[in-house]
């Protein structure tokens, strides 16, 4: 069984938990995703299964979000899910927030949050922090592409709902963060789901209990690689050239027609 699953991820649940869940119910033991979700985050988790695992390095990285952000509050976890740090209803405006979130598009200087898996000394922040142990965090290039506004909830700890487009790296929580920083009232994320991820769509996604009635149907049906990596050009190899190129043996110039460097997606005649 080799394909892709576009899984909607359910808060609470790691991304490994939802590895483990389809590796359990389709007896499958290559099985991958691409984008960790943190635990309380929702949507798209792009699943590998069989030798769909080996081309998950290929997916497009470009992701989209919508982000719920809270203004007024700040946590160790820069998300609902950490301690209570500072909290204070502050007299804030859409206007306001507005003013502020062009500084966060395009490419921009972010600290990931203490509470992540990037790797600090060899070890990652989330088990530092959790011992802890307070490290200074390096700044990271990131790509943010868009930042567009959903609705604005005037409430004590006012609200903002945002759609985010940014590349691969690009952590919400940082930007909620940062936000609040520059505001001088503080922020934390609130909600996050991910309704798009390395070509993935939300609105194309099956739930896990839409996917387990799918199995239990017998009505199951995986994405092929093909359709995944469309975003790459192809080139077609003669029979024996393909012959040659599965068995991992090298080719000769003259054999495939590479007009330029890049990453292809290779074809036989008949179209595997």
């Amino acid at each position: 069984m080799d394909g892709f699953l576009n899984l909607d991820k359910p808060s609470q649940w790691t991304s490994h938990d939802c590895v483990a869940r389809v590796r359990r119910l389709l007896r499958q033991k290559r099985v991958g995703h691409a984008g960790t979700l943190d635990p309380a985050a929702t949507g798209v988790l792009p699943i590998a299964l069989g030798k769909a695992t080996r081309l998950l390095q290929y997916l497009p990285s470009d992701k989209a979000y919508r982000a719920t952000i809270r203004f007024g509050v700040t946590t160790t976890t820069d998300d609902l899910d950490g301690e209570v740090l500072t909290s204070h209803a502050p007299n804030l405006s859409l206007t306001d927030v507005q003013a502020h979130l062009p500084m966060f598009i395009g490419r921009i200087q972010q600290i990931p949050p203490q509470y992540s898996a990037i790797q600090v000394q060899g070890q990652r922040l989330y088990d530092l922090a959790r011992r802890g142990e307070v490290v200074d965090v390096p700044s990271r290039t990131v790509d943010v592409y868009s930042i567009s506004v959903v609705d604005w909830r005037s409430l004590d700890y006012p609200e903002l709902v945002v759609d985010i487009e940014c590349g691969a790296g690009t952590y919400i929580r940082s930007i909620a963060r940062d936000l609040g920083d520059v505001l001088g009232v503080g922020a934390t994320l609130a909600a996050l789901q991910r309704t798009v991820s390395s070509g993935f769509r939300l609105v194309e996604s099956l739930t896990v209990e839409e996917l387990d009635q799918q199995i239990e149907g017998d009505r199951l049906t995986l994405i092929s690689p093909v359709q995944t990596l469309q975003h790459l050009s192809a080139m077609t190899l003669a029979p024996e050239s393909a012959r040659r190129w599965t068995l991992g043996q090298r080719l000769a110039p003259c054999d495939y027609p590479i007009q330029s460097p890049g990453t292809y997606r290779i074809h036989s005649l008949d179209g595997q």
